[in-house]
């Protein structure tokens, strides 16, 4: 497997229709079992901002080379999972194989469209679980642990999918995606944990970009402020977005520059833009 690209000229190119056709495949096959996923990941930011209405300036979202699919703890209460992996390997999906040969159970591909991986996450259930651990499900499906992840299951929109399967037929489904606070939480979590500048990137393009202005972004965060992650993940950006040179801004602008390069107009906006945002949560928090 090859890592994910660090710069926004890796994604050049970037299958996201070829990502949206596995999203409404696995939507088509899974119908019933819909309401227990959610969408997160890098192609939400594509699905919850209109890309065809930006403002001037902004560029459309560089997209995704996979499908994060985020699965509720209540697939546990009647074994769901196990309906989830039959239908996925009816229609022809299967865990992905490492470079190494072995499966990598939390990471699926479809056998004639290998190129977009679906990974599988789940929230934590025991004190103990840490994110970024797998948790094992069944004999080859697993899901990785993601904290956080069950503000998704409560900040999310329903968004109407109308294009075509994996398989070229027509279809139309409405697919429950991360919201734009949980999206935030998310997004600053990961980063802490694994610091990749796609990450910084993702956060800064949603923050940005999500509705009318911040202030939107802001409300849907502030609706979830009772939960630990929330906190976690402001003092995230409190930390690491918080001025010109701090890692989160620096990595934002070497994922749109290149590695390397810098541009201090771009850094400027990251920090405003974020600062505007943690000012607004705190503001509203006080």
């Amino acid at each position: 497997m090859s890592e994910k690209p660090t710069t926004a000229a890796g994604y050049a190119g970037a299958p996201i229709e070829l990502v949206r056709a596995t999203c409404l495949e696995i939507a088509t096959v899974l119908g019933d079992l819909m309401n227990d996923l959610v969408v997160i990941g890098g192609l939400v930011p594509s699905l919850i901002i209109d890309q065809t209405n930006l403002a001037e300036g902004v560029e459309a979202h560089v997209g995704t080379l996979d499908l994060d699919i985020g699965l509720s703890l209540a697939i546990f209460d009647e074994e769901h999972y196990q309906a989830i992996t039959e239908r996925l390997r009816r229609a022809e999906f299967e865990p992905d194989v490492n470079d190494k040969g072995n499966q990598v159970k939390q990471r699926w591909r479809h056998r004639d469209h290998a190129r977009v991986t679906v990974d599988f996450l789940i929230p934590p259930s025991f004190e103990t679980d840490k994110g970024g651990k797998v948790r094992h499900l069944e004999n080859d499906f697993a899901a990785i642990i993601a904290p956080g992840l069950e503000l998704a299951f409560r900040d999310f929109e329903t968004i109407n999918i109308n294009a075509t399967t994996l398989r070229g037929e027509r279809a139309s489904r409405d697919v429950r995606v991360s919201g734009a606070g949980a999206y935030v939480v998310l997004k600053a979590l990961a980063f802490r944990n694994r610091g990749e500048n796609k990450d910084a990137y993702d956060l800064y393009y949603v923050i940005r970009n999500y509705g009318s202005g911040v202030e939107d972004v802001a409300a849907r965060f502030r609706l979830l402020l009772p939960y630990q992650e929330c906190e976690e993940a402001l003092n995230v950006l409190r930390e690491d977005f918080a001025e010109s040179d701090a890692v989160g801004v620096r990595r934002a602008v070497a994922f749109l520059r290149g590695e390397g390069e810098t541009d201090d107009v771009l850094k400027a906006e990251v920090v405003g833009f974020v600062g505007t945002f943690i000012a607004l949560v705190s503001e509203e928090n006080r």
